[in-house]
């Protein structure tokens, strides 16, 4: 699989919002991975980057995006705020999702959305507000309880990945999963904690996450309807 560089770029979200990224292509992409980072984190997240690599390789292309401006950033490292302001989040993710859509390269690509930590709340409201654009979400140590009542409208698949050792997100995401009325999937990797740092965790995630994304994003195929899946 030959893949291209990714490329840092503007999304332009306002006339006084920008926010930055690393674009990414994948030879014939089959679909389009975009990451939604949370609990303070960047496009620069190593975690993330390791992931969207391996997704890559796999056939998609990826995105990796800042959900902050950088000075938006520099409050948030002091008062913590605005990584848990799931709201704001979302809808950049949501203004992510329509520029996207106006771009000749991927804009044709079917999109899934890759979420951690708080990331992953934002990524469920917004597939809840876009369900025509989202086919596919994996969470990775996400808290998808901070979605709050968006959850019940949430109709794409999900994925959610916890360590075996996170033990209060597993909990969380054990009862988030009951909200969702889609095809939802519970995995727990073995030995694994919050940050997924234990040797080979990491792997597994983008392994699970590539399987899955594979299955339910498909460029020649239109969206298919969702059914209810096994909760597990």
């Amino acid at each position: 699989m030959k893949l291209q560089p990714a490329i840092e770029t503007t999304i332009p979200l306002g006339p006084d919002l920008e926010l930055k990224g690393f674009l990414a292509g994948a030879e014939n992409a089959q679909g389009l991975v975009i990451f939604v980072h949370g609990s303070g984190s960047s496009r620069f997240s190593v975690r993330n980057n390791q992931v969207a690599q391996f997704l890559r390789s796999q056939g998609f292309a990826t995105l990796l995006m800042d959900l902050l401006t950088a000075s938006e950033g520099q409050v948030d490292a002091i008062t913590r705020e605005l990584r848990f302001n799931i709201p704001l989040l979302a809808e950049r993710v949501i203004g992510t999702l329509d520029w996207l859509a106006r771009r000749e390269d991927v804009g044709h690509l079917p999109v899934g959305l890759f979420g951690a930590s708080t990331g992953a709340a934002a990524a469920l409201i917004a597939a809840a507000a876009q369900p025509s654009r989202v086919r596919a979400i994996v969470s990775r140590g996400g808290r998808p309880d901070l979605a709050g009542d968006a959850l019940m409208s949430v109709r794409c698949p999900t994925l959610l990945i916890v360590g075996s050792e996170d033990f209060e997100v597993l909990r969380l995401n054990q009862m988030a999963m009951t909200r969702i009325p889609g095809n939802t999937q519970l995995v727990k990797v073995d030995g694994a904690t919050h940050l997924f740092e234990e040797f080979g965790t990491l792997e597994v995630v983008a392994q699970h996450a590539a399987k899955f994304f594979k299955l339910h994003l498909n460029a020649t195929q239109p969206q298919r309807a969702p059914a209810r899946g096994n909760k597990r």
